[in-house]
């Protein structure tokens, strides 16, 4: 069966009662774009002192059409080892503390994204101009340089301001064919081998992923909205573990000056680790003694009924994920359990806010300077500002989903579909349809954890964004 397509109904499709809903804003103030368009007005304002880093034949990778692009990579072969650049948009150098900007950014907590829109955390002229590293333009960043030897451990760190220039702008799939290929762009040739190293040691720390299949919304050449699921080549996952590299390098360099802000999440406990391994048994899923989680998890085959039942089951690990932020006594949780580690976000301060105050402690630490009054200021205040914007991100992506959802089923009531078990209860489950890809509950009699059924679409509530299935 096709994916369905919603045609946009005359009298609605669109997102707006949504954003309504949430109190989403629609533009900028005036101080706030008056202040951002006087910051862009010369860019290069700021180089003084600033490492010229142009030479440097840095690439991003995003999803298509990106305008708001935080990071560019270079990856090179030293020897057994690697060497990694990686430039971060430089929101710093146009967000003066304590200004418009500043306020509207700590309000809004991070970028929102809509199918029809996105809601920025800067204004555009920032972050799809002036601060995004686009291909060809010089554009101030701060820039890591990460030494990795051949275990795939880091050895060396730097961070330092720097003007970089990217010179070219690719995406996901477009990198996954390359590589497939047999043609990578020199800049990344080696991200597939460091990307396998550091995917190992993800496991050896205990890092827990989570393949669940995930859903995305695009729009259709006749208006319309289609729900699918976003394939998720490996080199999304090669990509995130540069990420990840950096953010544990930062987190480290907080954690041993004493001050930052870290990204935590206290480790499961063990009654919910023998809870996940009973849920693998009903799921038919052997899993030996000797395996940690992670070690379980990453051998399974995310393709399979079974396993995703079991993803699904491994969120209730995961809970309790936070801001951390100190100066001075370092805070009795200073790891991120699904990262096995400890993490600080620093790498997307285009779309997030936490991200330009870690960086800036990042800076002045690894410079012998003291972090900047108006840092340490914002640090008690951040973990809440990022825990409420993250609230609202979830909620508002879920809406969009659960809107597209009812928008490409209203039709469809009374029809079969298949569908994936991922959690049972007495007389109902929540239930993966296949096609199109929705989450949902199923009333009926037993579920049988990770196995497919056939269940019948009993009711659609588009104003209430709901959808019901029974089990045939």
């Amino acid at each position: 069966m096709p994916p369905l397509v919603l045609r946009t109904p005359a009298s609605g499709g669109d997102f707006g009662r949504l954003r309504t809903e949430f109190t989403l804003p629609e533009s900028f103030g005036p101080e706030v774009l008056a202040e951002a368009e006087a910051a862009v007005l010369d860019p290069l304002a700021s180089a003084g002192g600033r490492e010229d880093a142009t030479d440097l034949p840095l690439v991003t990778i995003d999803p298509p059409g990106s305008k708001d692009l935080d990071q560019a990579m270079l990856i090179e072969r030293r020897g057994a080892g690697f060497r990694v650049h990686y430039a971060i948009a430089d929101l710093a150098a146009f967000v003066p503390p304590g200004g418009a900007l500043d306020h509207e950014a700590r309000r809004r907590g991070q970028t929102l994204y809509l199918p029809d829109g996105n809601v920025p955390l800067h204004p555009p002229v920032l972050s799809e101009g002036a601060a995004s590293l686009l291909p060809g333009e010089v554009r101030p960043a701060v820039l890591w340089t990460i030494d990795v030897g051949e275990d795939g451990e880091p050895t060396v760190t730097r961070v330092r301001r720097a003007l970089v220039r990217s010179s070219e702008q690719f995406d996901y799939e477009g990198v996954q064919a390359s590589i497939d290929a047999g043609r990578s762009h020199p800049s990344i040739e080696a991200l597939p081998d460091l990307g396998r190293l550091r995917r190992a040691l993800a496991v050896q720390r205990g890092a827990v992923e989570l393949q669940l299949p995930e859903q995305e919304i695009s729009g259709d050449s006749d208006g319309g909205w289609v729900l699918a699921r976003r394939p998720r080549t490996v080199v999304d996952a090669w990509n995130a573990e540069i990420s990840l590299l950096t953010g544990m390098a930062a987190a480290q360099i907080m954690i041993d000056a004493g001050v930052g802000v870290l990204r935590t999440l206290p480790p499961p406990e063990p009654d919910a680790v023998e809870w996940l391994r009973r849920s693998a048994a009903v799921a038919g899923l052997p899993w030996p003694d000797e395996l940690g989680v992670s070690e379980f998890l990453s051998a399974l085959d995310p393709g399979q009924p079974a396993s995703m039942a079991l993803y699904a089951d491994t969120t209730r690990l995961l809970r309790g994920a936070g801001y951390t932020s100190f100066d001075g006594e370092l805070p009795a949780v200073t790891t991120h359990a699904g990262i096995g580690g400890a993490y600080a976000h620093v790498t997307a301060p285009i779309r997030r806010l936490v991200d330009r105050f870690g960086t800036e402690v990042c800076l002045a630490v690894t410079a012998g300077r003291e972090v900047p009054s108006w840092v340490r200021e914002a640090l008690g205040e951040v973990p809440a500002q990022m825990s409420a914007s993250d609230s609202l991100a979830a909620r508002v992506e879920r809406a969009c989903i659960d809107q597209v959802e009812a928008w490409v089923l209203a039709e469809h009531v009374g029809h079969e579909f298949t569908a994936v078990v991922l959690r049972a209860e007495e007389s109902r489950a929540e239930i993966l349809v296949e096609n199109p890809p929705v989450m949902a509950r199923c009333s009926g009699e037993k579920f049988p954890e990770g196995a497919r059924i056939r269940v019948r679409l009993t009711e659609v509530d588009v104003q209430q964004r709901k959808v019901s299935f029974e089990r045939v």
